[in-house]
């Protein structure tokens, strides 16, 4: 890893097609703008992490069928009449 310090107004060039420019920093935030090609995705890593977590959570659940079998199966339903 990398550890840079910038001023605003400063930036840094990553390749051949990529500038992160520093535009502010205020307190305890920094604002930055990204200069890339279209076809790269550029994402916060908050984001990232949600979208991971998301996906081994739903990994994780059961079918809605193996659910049923691990309750015995479909319960009989009785006609409304009372006649089975």
């Amino acid at each position: 890893m990398l550890i840079l310090q910038r001023k605003p107004g400063e930036s840094v060039v990553i390749g051949e097609e990529i500038s992160i420019s520093v535009i502010s920093v205020e307190g305890g935030r920094v604002r930055l703008a990204i200069s890339a090609p279209q076809e790269i995705p550029i994402l916060r890593s908050e984001l990232l992490d949600a979208t991971a977590a998301n996906r081994d959570s739903a990994a994780e659940e059961a079918a809605p069928a193996e659910l049923l079998g691990l309750l015995g199966g479909i319960p009989e339903r009785k006609p409304p009449d009372g006649n089975a």
